[in-house]
């Protein structure tokens, strides 16, 4: 509310996508595209107002109640801040343990012996299990998310920045483990980051979010090396290089991105892009796919290389 004004802010429209068995969809953007409000929503952390998810077939927003309950052992989270979603109250053992006594899939006498396998399981000792979130490293506590998570047998994991807060070396290691889970266990991500050094390991396919929608989507390594639309192509020039003295990318992303409860008309994007015409302050570019499998949301893809 706003001077007596409502005013509503539509985070998230028309982002369509699929993330198949064993596959790792990567989502990135900057900070307020939208892309952390879609892995909520997937996650039903947040209630759309429109729209539907699918779940192997079912209707996953017709859930409620015990059905919704059994149902969310094949879908977990794992968030950006390990500090911040662990209990600093409960030692490891227990927050492990939890969600194999909501779900009711191990005996009392069995949590002990499957706390152990599970944090094995992500680099940690058993001893872990009877410290406090607080004695852990960064490091340490995220790999105490993922055992937690992993707890239920998850067919998908939301991970939403799950290496951000962490240095280099640690965030690393943590890519490394989550690219051996998803060998081991078959496991699908929806990995949502903003660093496009780190989704280049881990994208099977990749869509890049602007202001609340995907301007464009495809195979990760095609869209890396060849990016279509001129955000995309903005985000990779800002990717820091390994050799300080060689020479920058020539298209930089300038500005901020404008309000999305008054957004520009047109392409939202126009007031930053660089090849920006008459027509991107008029007309709105839908996300058409090509005959390649790549899908962009521009009037002129390809233009800025």
């Amino acid at each position: 509310m706003l001077g007596g004004v409502q005013l509503f802010l539509p985070a998230v429209r028309g982002v369509d996508f699929d993330v198949r068995a064993g596959e790792t969809l990567a989502l990135v953007g900057e900070s307020g595209s939208g892309k952390t409000t879609v892995g909520r929503i997937v996650a039903r952390l947040v209630e759309p107002d429109s729209g539907s998810i699918a779940f192997e077939g079912e209707d996953w927003l017709a859930l409620s109640g015990s059905a919704l309950r059994r149902r969310r052992r094949d879908l977990q989270v794992v968030f950006q801040d390990p500090q911040t979603s662990l209990n600093p109250r409960l030692r490891v053992g227990d927050q492990v343990a939890e969600p194999l006594r909501v779900q009711r899939l191990a005996l009392r006498s069995e949590l002990g012996a499957r706390v152990r396998e599970l944090l094995e399981d992500v680099g940690l000792s058993a001893e872990t299990a009877e410290r406090f979130p607080a004695e852990l490293s960064g490091g340490q506590r995220q790999r105490v998310a993922i055992a937690r998570a992993l707890a239920t047998g998850p067919k998908l994991l939301v991970c939403d920045e799950p290496v951000s807060s962490l240095d280099v070396s640690i965030a690393a290691q943590i890519v490394n483990l989550l690219l051996d889970l998803k060998e081991r266990a078959g496991l699908a991500y929806l990995f949502i980051a903003h660093d496009l050094a780190v989704v280049s390991r881990v994208a099977d396919t990749l869509a890049v979010m602007y202001l609340g929608r995907i301007v464009e989507q495809g195979p990760g390594d095609a869209v890396l090396a060849r990016p279509l639309h001129p955000y995309t192509v903005a985000l990779l020039a800002a990717v820091p290089a390994a050799d300080p003295q060689a020479p920058r990318p020539p298209h930089r992303l300038a500005g901020e991105p404008p309000s999305a409860v008054d957004p520009p008309g047109g392409c939202a994007f126009h007031p930053r892009c660089p090849i920006a015409r008459p027509r991107c302050r008029e007309e709105t570019p839908s996300l058409v796919e090509n005959v390649s499998g790549r899908s962009v949301a521009c009037f002129y893809p390809g233009e800025m290389q």
